[in-house]
């Protein structure tokens, strides 16, 4: 495909990407389910995890399930459909992530972009990351109680889990961007220092 050719179809599928991330699902179901906006509730985050704790499992779990799609379906769109690979997959994966985080039906501020992260991983190497990923998580829950520092304490662990099966560069600079971008997005959060919990189960 022609350099051209290459950057109309990279384009095409970012803003497709962008417009699939920015829809506010969980703010939506809310809505319909329940009457109630999940961003009057909990930490007042239009995404999918505080609608579960928000709103309970059943409201939760269909936005979730939504957030991990918006996520997957433009980038393995651009694959399977654009012929795209390497690094203009690069673009079309923060997409999404982009959207959800600026969604311009929320006035530009959006959730955390956590399950579309899920997403977008899970289309770019299928259950790899989003397997090692979800066990970081897991794991780092055990020790510290704070979700931001959950987050950005499991990246380090998906880096050396990609640089050990040498992983392409450009997974490894999507990482990044990825992990840059949930910096942001969690930044109340981490402006406070990991909220390490006791040993042995003494509070």
């Amino acid at each position: 495909m022609p350099i051209r050719g290459v950057g109309m179809t990279v384009l095409l599928f970012f803003l497709l990407g962008f417009g699939l991330g920015s829809l506010p699902f969980a703010v939506w179901v809310g809505k319909i389910w329940t009457k109630t906006d999940v961003r009057a509730r909990g930490d007042g985050n239009p995404g999918a995890v505080n609608a579960w704790r928000a709103e309970g499992w059943r409201v939760g779990l269909l936005a979730l399930v939504l957030d991990v799609a918006k996520g997957a379906l433009p980038v393995a769109l651009a694959r399977s459909r654009g012929g795209l690979g390497g690094w203009a997959l690069l673009p079309v994966a923060l997409a999404p992530l982009l959207g959800h985080a600026f969604s311009p039906w929320l006035a530009f501020r959006g959730g955390k972009a956590v399950a579309s992260t899920f997403g977008a991983w899970s289309a770019l190497t299928y259950w790899e990351v989003p397997t090692v990923l979800g066990l970081s998580f897991a794991l780092v829950r055990t020790v510290q109680a704070v979700d931001g520092w959950t987050v950005i304490l499991s990246f380090p662990v998906v880096a050396v889990y990609l640089i050990l099966r040498r992983a392409e560069p450009w997974l490894l600079a999507t990482l990044g961007a990825n992990f840059a971008l949930l910096v942001w997005t969690h930044r109340r959060e981490l402006r406070s220092p990991p909220r390490w919990r006791p040993r042995g189960g003494s509070t």
